[in-house]
């Protein structure tokens, strides 16, 4: 991109009206949308890091959602003040009031929107579906092995599943009995939550926004269409990240850095002591002297209302921090070389920011109960999908195997003809994914005969 102007965009997606509709924003219907999406309220039940609760409150994917999305709104404003008045030489009015106005709009929606296609289980869950695409490639079905069903660029889909791209394609896939367009969001807010603009078979670890991939081979043509609407020709052979994509993924990187350390302390893995002194820590390296926050904390005699108040004082800070490293870096970010995260370039001055990942990894996400989450998640996850897979891809299916297809919804189109092998797994993933860790048990248990059905 050459200027700020060429990252706006008014235009909606799978839709083709673009005159304004009504007294709302656009981008206010984006958040709309998605809040009312089925995809975003089953986040509720679904493992943000911990077990979900029992009698203590822990997060899940839609309160984490939701936190994420507040705090992009405020980075928005920030940076969208900032451009403004930075640049208010080279944009015109209406340019200028997008980013005043509308900014803080489109990182509240993407934010909102990032996770939705995350499975059950956490990331347990993306790293359960592929490790069973892994571990039965030389499974024999209709006398080929599981492997050889697939190109070589599905199999890369199906053995690196990546709950950024399934998000992509619950957005904007046109399920059987649905709408063309998806959920019909704007582009703008499309282009926001793409992180990874390539497939899978562009991968590449040493470059940031090709970590991982942003969307499946069966939804090309769409991320195209996105991606084409901020890129000067279509179907390059590269594509750089939408500047606003930073926003939403340092949004969500303060409050999972901050707040799942909230979570270690109301389930009793981290005291309040060690969980003062890693932000008061922090707010020392990004403010200077924390003498008065010390006075305030020594008058807080509970633990919960103490940990909160310094969580509000972090990720306040954290804002303001990320929002100065946006604007210093804005050039490279425009142009697409800028090869860095906004929280990794504010750990490279802040060690304490580097201690609390050491500590998460170490004594929250190697905790033992959120191992028992993911073991319970490869293991549930790998049944299911050996159930339903092996049920769509045989072409002689047995009388269960009928009957397990009848319990995919007839929206994801598995009985077509000419659908082919990967479209019917894709078809399988989208119905084994989209479970809440709830469901997903309860259909594990019934097919195992753990638990007999009852009629309700």
């Amino acid at each position: 991109m050459n200027n700020w102007a060429d990252c706006i965009s008014y235009r909606r997606y799978g839709y083709p009206s673009t005159s304004p509709s009504g007294m709302r924003s656009e981008f206010t219907r984006d958040y709309d949308k998605i809040i009312f999406m089925s995809a975003f309220r089953r986040l509720q039940n679904k493992t943000q890091v911990f077990p979900l609760p029992g009698n203590v409150f822990v997060h899940n994917r839609l309160t984490h959602s939701l936190e994420v999305a507040s705090v992009g709104r405020s980075i928005g404003a920030f940076i969208g003040t900032e451009i403004a008045n930075r640049y208010k030489d080279t944009l015109t009015e209406d340019e200028a009031n997008f980013y005043i106005f509308e900014l803080m709009g489109v990182i509240a929606s993407a934010c909102l929107a990032h996770d939705v296609g995350n499975p059950a289980f956490g990331h347990s869950g993306e790293k359960a579906i592929s490790n069973y695409f892994i571990s039965h490639a030389d499974k024999q079905l209709n006398g080929v092995t599981l492997r050889s069903h697939f190109t070589e660029g599905q199999w890369s889909d199906l053995v690196n599943f990546e709950g950024n791209a399934n998000a992509f394609r619950l957005l904007t896939r046109k399920f059987k009995g649905k709408l063309d367009g998806g959920q019909r969001l704007m582009y703008l807010t499309l282009a926001s939550i793409i992180k990874y603009p390539c497939s899978a078979m562009q991968v590449d670890p040493d470059i940031l926004h090709r970590k991982k991939y942003g969307y499946f081979l069966s939804d090309e043509e769409a991320f195209r269409e996105v991606m084409d609407e901020f890129s000067d020709g279509n179907y390059q052979t590269e594509y750089f990240r939408h500047p606003f994509v930073y926003l939403v993924e340092a949004a969500d990187d303060i409050c999972y850095r901050i707040i799942d350390l909230e979570d270690a302390h109301r389930i009793g893995i981290l005291p309040r002591e060690t969980i003062e002194g890693l932000l008061l820590n922090l707010l020392h390296d990004l403010r200077g002297d924390q003498s008065r926050t010390r006075e305030i904390l020594g008058r807080l005699k509970d633990d919960n209302e103490a940990i909160s108040y310094l969580r509000a004082k972090s990720i306040n800070a954290l804002v303001e921090k990320v929002t100065s490293v946006f604007l210093e870096n804005s050039n490279a970010i425009l142009s697409g070389t800028f090869n860095s995260s906004l929280m990794d370039e504010v750990e490279n001055t802040c060690p304490s920011l580097v201690e609390i990942k050491e500590i998460s990894v170490r004594r929250i996400y190697n905790h033992p109960s959120v191992i028992e989450v993911e073991l319970a998640g490869y293991n549930v996850m790998s049944e299911l999908l050996s159930v339903f897979v092996e049920a769509v891809l045989t072409v002689k299916r047995s009388p269960l195997q009928k009957k397990c297809i009848q319990l995919i919804s007839e929206q994801y189109n598995l009985s077509a003809e000419m659908v082919g092998p990967y479209e019917k797994t894709m078809g399988v993933l989208d119905f084994v994914s989209g479970m809440t860790d709830g469901y997903a048990t309860e259909l594990y248990r019934k097919i195992k005969g753990i638990d007999i059905p009852a009629h309700k």
